[in-house]
């Protein structure tokens, strides 16, 4: 029988790195680091998604000493250097995944920044307009990079890491009118078909912090400014203990 150990999980989003931001992130990483064995960045990693702003991160990044695995959020594509901000990253040492699966400690992960589009009855179809079928077509687009690389996973445990939510549950407490631009339930759908044990995402400030996916599957919503909000008096990291055999 194999001994079980646990690989401790940090996850985080929306640090919205600035130029500004030297010296601020890196005591979140630090700390982050010795509770953790790996870090995941959910993407907003930078805020206007600037050259110098990815220098920066890449310096408080530094600190945690641990493997980080990152996907890019909408903010990271503000400027057009998206590909310029995913180099800086990965040129410091940071796994950043668009569609891709890597695998650290033996867990295996699938990353992609996801898209919106709303939820359930109330997601947008692809009907009408040129522009509306574009929009339903760049989530469908993202959805099938996730089923892509969920099905390249060959590990017995596994992590969904998005920006985008897949749940409406941890997009509540943000404005009903704006929950169709916070995520889409169609990025469940892959996680039907190949479950994960968990999954992370941010982009919901004023989210919830956790639910689950209609196969069970925990729903982390680890947006920097939600886990200030919701745990004042802890670094805002969320901490999962994910068992894998020894």
């Amino acid at each position: 029988m194999n001994a079980q150990k646990a690989v401790r999980l940090a996850a985080i989003g929306d640090t919205h790195c600035t130029i500004s931001s030297k010296g601020q992130l890196s005591p979140i990483f630090m700390q982050a680091a010795e509770r953790a064995d790996m870090l995941l960045l959910c993407g907003d990693l930078t805020d206007y998604g600037l050259p110098e702003e990815a220098h920066v991160l890449a310096m408080e990044l530094a600190a945690a000493r641990i493997p980080v695995v990152a996907v890019l959020g909408n903010h990271d594509f503000e400027s057009g250097m998206q590909n310029e901000v995913r180099k800086i990253l990965s040129d410091a040492g940071v796994h950043m995944l668009d569609g891709e699966a890597c695998e650290i400690h033996g867990v295996g992960i699938a990353g992609v920044k996801g898209f919106a589009g709303g939820f359930g009855r109330g997601s947008l179809g692809p009907w009408g307009e040129t522009a509306i079928k574009q929009f339903v077509n760049e989530g469908i687009q993202e959805t099938l990079k996730l089923e892509s690389c969920l099905a390249k996973l060959r590990t017995p445990q596994r992590i969904a890491l998005l920006h985008y939510a897949p749940i409406v549950t941890t997009v509540e407490g943000e404005p009903k009118e704006i929950y169709p631009f916070l995520g889409t339930s169609r990025l469940e759908e892959p996680l039907l078909r190949y479950p994960v044990d968990v999954v992370f995402h941010g982009h919901a400030h004023r989210g919830f912090p956790e639910g689950r996916t209609v196969n069970n599957i925990p729903v982390y919503n680890v947006a920097k400014p939600l886990l200030l909000r919701t745990y004042p008096n802890m670094p805002p990291v969320r901490i999962i203990e994910l068992p894998v055999a020894a």
